[in-house]
């Protein structure tokens, strides 16, 4: 919904008011018939869309035994002892499909969770079930069973601009739905250099709780999902950061088509484009990112890239950094084609890739069945043999106790009344499981042979 109301200038709304008697209890709707300039009709909109999380879980906590005293706990006593404490937590989240009850928020609010409640604005409240989630980028994907839900519109986030006025929307320290404004404070932000960043900044202020909440603009459209803060206070200092809405609508689709990202992959080794870099090469702009290596067999050595060559647009729009990049070609999936325009020699050209898979990623395997809890799981496809890899395994859990080892290779399931299917990736196996609850069988690839393991 746009604003439809003229904003007044600020001297002239401040004489405008102090016109105003103050024996007039009602504050005025319009100064020389120009209404006064409001959020309340976008956020009215808007605010259905977003809503409030809590989670229940168990966090294992290590705790060291000093040496003097491990004679006490028996001559085969680890060097510390494990520990389950149980935790909440508070977060926020947006509804991106009101007819699936698809809700997004962040990773680490609901991370180790057991239970996930979803708190709406109107006060009902449903259990979440986790479809899906990616670490990396600090995406997670829920669903709730409700009528009558509201969806958010999204926005084009790479249209953003330095300046564009911003509104947050989320439940800071547990109040209760809380709206903060600001504007965009900068783009292509990183903080530490780990996972894929490409973070939004911006002033609006943004406190514990607000992680997974919407960042919107003045139309009520999505813009990003709030995820971080620099709070050297423990509070809102007005530097805030959202993860933009185009990764976040590209990493949902891969989550929801195949149960996990398919991250894809360039094939390339840089860094940012600085001036002396950009003079050296006759570049009149320092934004894009710089290739010093294309790797051998990679996507970009099969198109055409070079090593020099520097990459100023994705897809017709223009990249900052090499952070950007790398952010933005992870979050668009493998198999993805893109349109690279590329600066070599003094000219432009544009060269179309087609990106690679990035070595597979595993998902912990509990939000696929209770059965396989314990384990963590990725797709698999080597020497011949195609299924899902049991990659990581705890041996006291649910998983093992059935009799699932790790590098074990499923690479079929039998259902009750149901003959064997094939499981050749683990986007399949998740969708064959996701409304079945009871015990399946699972022929498992061990050792150059295989067996059947019963899970229950």
């Amino acid at each position: 919904m746009k604003l439809n109301t003229p904003l007044l200038s600020a001297a002239v709304l401040c004489a405008s008011l102090a016109a105003v008697s103050p024996s007039h209890a009602a504050w005025p709707s319009s100064i020389d018939g120009q209404a006064l300039p409001s959020l309340a009709p976008m956020v009215e909109q808007i605010s259905p869309a977003v809503v409030s999380v809590s989670v229940e879980g168990t966090q294992v906590a290590r705790q060291n035994i000093p040496e003097p005293f491990r004679f006490f706990f028996g001559p085969n006593s680890p060097q510390g002892r494990e520990q389950s404490r149980p935790f909440r937590g508070l977060g926020s989240g947006v509804i991106i499909d009101a007819k699936k009850g698809h809700v997004i928020t962040n990773h680490h609010v609901i991370d180790n969770a057991d239970k996930i409640l979803i708190n709406l604005s109107d006060g009902r409240e449903y259990e979440a079930k986790l479809i899906g989630s990616d670490p990396a980028t600090d995406v997670a994907v829920l669903k709730i069973e409700a009528d009558d839900l509201t969806a958010v519109t999204l926005a084009d986030s790479d249209t953003l601009k330095v300046g564009d006025f911003t509104v947050a929307i989320g439940n800071p320290f547990g109040l209760g739905q809380t709206v903060t404004s600001g504007i965009v404070s900068a783009l292509s932000r990183g903080l530490d250099g780990d996972g894929y960043q490409n973070f939004i900044q911006t002033d609006a202020a943004i406190n514990s709780g607000n992680s997974g909440g919407a960042l919107v603009n003045l139309n009520g459209e999505l813009i990003g999902i709030n995820t971080a803060i620099i709070a050297p206070s423990g509070g809102n200092v007005g530097i805030g950061f959202a993860i933009p809405v185009n990764m976040v609508q590209n990493l949902t689709n891969q989550i929801l088509e195949f149960g996990e990202v398919r991250r894809g992959v360039l094939g390339i080794i840089g860094g940012p484009l600085n001036n002396e870099t950009a003079k050296l090469f006759g570049l009149d702009t320092k934004h894009g990112a710089y290739i010093s290596q294309v790797l051998p067999d990679s996507a970009a050595a099969e198109a055409g890239i070079e090593a020099g060559d520097i990459i100023t647009s994705l897809n017709g729009k223009n990249i900052r950094t090499f952070q950007e990049l790398r952010a933005k070609i992870a979050t668009m999936g493998a198999g993805a084609t893109v349109k690279l325009g590329v600066f070599r020699d003094g000219d432009r050209k544009t060269i179309k890739v087609t990106l690679n898979e990035a070595p597979g990623e595993n998902i912990q395997a509990s939000i696929i069945h209770p059965a396989l809890e314990g384990a963590k799981l990725s797709s698999y496809n080597e020497g011949g043999i195609r299924g899902v890899r049991v990659s990581e395994l705890d041996e006291r859990s649910p998983a093992a106790r059935n009799g699932l080892q790790s590098g074990d290779v499923i690479i079929g399931i039998s259902l009750l009344n149901r003959g064997r299917v094939p499981v050749q990736e683990l986007g399949q196996l998740r969708e064959m499981l996701s409304e079945y609850d009871g015990a399946f069988a699972a022929t498992v690839h061990r050792d150059g042979s295989n067996l059947m393991v019963i899970l229950r």
